[in-house]
């Protein structure tokens, strides 16, 4: 197991250079997510959020203001930083275990470690018996799970989720949610999840940072106050959502 990171944002900043024109997609953007934490960044479309995961996965190393991996500015991609999007992006001609192992071309470690990671990994997702299938024998949900074990294998500080269940049906979604969570659990690595869905945020995290939009900002950080398992039809659940809702404003009323 790696050791989790701490990651803090000071005051970042991030413009784009359309036709001519600046367009400014984050604004000051601060917060911290302590050693082992979980948080999920929600807002609507266009808020940043995406654009400020790739600011921390570095490979925007131009923007404003400090992004810090335990105590490290972050300016270009690292090992210590794991990835898992949308689309699971397994390769197509390489088999599980091959493409959970691709994560760790260069991680410097001897086969012998190599091997013992990926069969670790897989088991911890629950495909152990499917390390020689290729990605279009798996479902979406098994190819999902594939593509979070090979974010881990390489023992990151800090995995970065951009959506990844987005593209799920709805009751595989509820059970990835869960996988997610005793992975995380599991593991006791740092992640960080963008989504538009404040139920999974909430399910999930330690704690929710609402942003804004136009451009993206904080506008709320939401500490996520539940013990042991999470009822989605608790009164405490719907005190958290309406609380997150309530943040997004504006956005939220113009859409109902």
């Amino acid at each position: 197991m790696g050791v989790p990171g701490r990651l803090d944002i000071r005051n970042v900043s991030k413009s784009f250079d359309v036709d001519g024109r600046r367009l400014d997609v984050l604004s000051h953007v601060s917060f911290d997510v302590a050693p082992g934490g979980f948080v999920s960044i929600v807002g609507p479309s266009g808020c940043g959020k995406s654009t400020l995961l790739r600011l921390i996965l570095g490979v925007d190393g131009d923007y404003q203001g400090d992004i810090l991996l335990n105590g490290e500015r972050i300016s270009k991609p690292a090992l210590s930083r794991g990835v898992v999007f949308q689309d699971h992006r397994l390769l197509p001609w390489l088999t599980l275990q091959q493409n959970v192992a691709l994560s760790l071309e260069n991680s410097g470690w001897s086969q012998e470690e190599k091997e013992k990671a990926v069969a670790e990994h897989i088991a911890l997702v629950g495909l152990q018996g499917f390390e020689q299938a290729f990605p279009h024998q798996l479902s979406g949900g098994m190819a999902q799970r594939g593509a979070i074990a090979r974010g881990l294998a390489n023992r990151p500080d800090i995995l970065l989720l951009d959506e990844p269940l987005g593209a799920l049906d709805a009751l595989t979604r509820l059970r990835l949610q869960g996988e997610l969570q005793r992975i995380w659990r599991a593991e006791g690595v740092t992640m960080i999840l963008v989504t538009h869905d404040v139920d999974e945020a909430i399910f999930l995290s330690d704690e929710v940072i609402v942003m804004n939009a136009k451009p993206g900002r904080v506008a709320e950080r939401i500490v996520v106050e539940l013990d042991g398992e999470r009822d989605r039809g608790s009164a405490a659940f719907a005190a958290h959502k309406k609380r997150v809702l309530d943040a997004m404003g504006d956005y939220v009323r113009a859409a109902a």
